[in-house]
């Protein structure tokens, strides 16, 4: 991408949005050729100019967007509005292979789950699928339908999250294994309703959700497999740690959690019609958050098919309960 066209993209993002400008996009001076690239935040986070997304890009684009995603961790690409289902497939395809929907939820068969707020919202800080052993790399969602306030999701940054660590800490981690399990309440954190008072729509969902149980030992810090960086794989799907009693686990979740999700450690992304976000499974954590009351919010998420994780001292995670091979293939 030539000087004066990365300059001119800048200016189009930065026109459409009325307030304080971003910082410079990034082109050809720090690397970048056929794409824009941008922080949003500190420590995680980067918006792409540049790309219109669809099956027929080059190899180039993929391989500066698949560059970007690793070093920012979530990467965000506005103005997509010409992309429908078959679209984010073959995008998505370009940068490995897609996996079923979900695990135990059918979403549409073939690729794609709705996340619809209808059936649930996820609001709890979590990894995506890290109850199978084969947790999936890269997970691409797209906004359908908005509400008119509030809905942002916000992504933590796994990797700085240990590196942050005090060394006594990371000591104790990179020894530790925890199960991590999908019969997770996903509405642990609500207070509890009155008999008779579930929806049923969401009843529904939950029961779908939980109607196959996966139970995996995953070590606590994985080594991650394009940049040989440390992460934390922690988020609601944990149940407990190996060879610890509930309470201390319990203890120790909290504060390691805690640790996470600090706020100069998050990005907040507030959607717009149009918006795709992409996020490296296998370094951050993400939170839905629910304050859209009921107002109806749905995108569409596909997810890339990763690897068994591998503890610092090379062990691979460990499937307990389930087979996870109907779901995803090892990338």
């Amino acid at each position: 991408m030539s000087s004066q066209l990365v300059q001119e993209s800048a200016q189009t993002h930065v026109d459409a949005v009325p307030t304080t400008p971003l910082p410079s996009w990034d082109g050809a001076e720090n690397g970048y050729e056929t794409i824009a690239v941008r922080r949003v935040a500190g420590n995680i986070g980067a918006e792409i100019g540049g790309v219109r997304i669809s099956g027929d890009l080059d190899a180039t684009t993929v391989a500066e967007i698949r560059r970007a995603l690793l070093a920012h961790r979530v990467v965000f690409l506005r103005d997509q509005h010409h992309a429908d289902d078959a679209t984010q497939r073959a995008f998505a395809a370009l940068l490995g292979t897609l996996t079923k929907p979900h695990p135990t939820v059918a979403g549409d068969g073939d690729a794609v789950l709705p996340i619809d707020s209808d059936y649930s919202r996820a609001n709890s800080w979590h990894t995506d699928v890290t109850f199978v052993d084969r947790i999936p790399a890269i997970s691409i969602l797209r906004a359908i339908t908005l509400p008119p306030y509030g809905g942002t999701t916000t992504w933590a940054n796994t990797v700085r999250a240990y590196a942050k660590l005090h060394p006594s800490l990371r000591a104790l981690v990179d020894n530790l294994w925890a199960v991590h399990s999908n019969l997770y309440d996903y509405a642990a954190e609500r207070d509890e309703k009155r008999v008779g008072g579930i929806d049923v729509k969401e009843q529904s969902y939950r029961d779908e959700f939980g109607h196959l149980e996966f139970e995996t030992e995953h070590p606590v810090v994985r080594v991650h497999p394009e940049t040989g960086e440390r992460s934390l794989v922690l988020g609601h799907f944990v149940r407990r740690f190996v060879g610890l009693n509930t309470h201390d686990s319990q203890d120790l979740f909290t504060l390691l959690q805690r640790h996470v999700t600090r706020l100069e450690n998050t990005v907040r992304w507030s959607w717009r019609p149009g918006d795709i976000a992409m996020w490296d499974n296998r370094a951050t954590q993400h939170y839905a958050i629910d304050d859209y009351d009921d107002h109806p919010r749905l995108l569409h998420r596909i997810t890339l098919a990763g690897d068994v994780p591998v503890s610092v001292d090379g062990v691979r995670s460990t499937p307990r309960k389930g087979d996870a091979s109907h779901f995803s293939p090892l990338s």
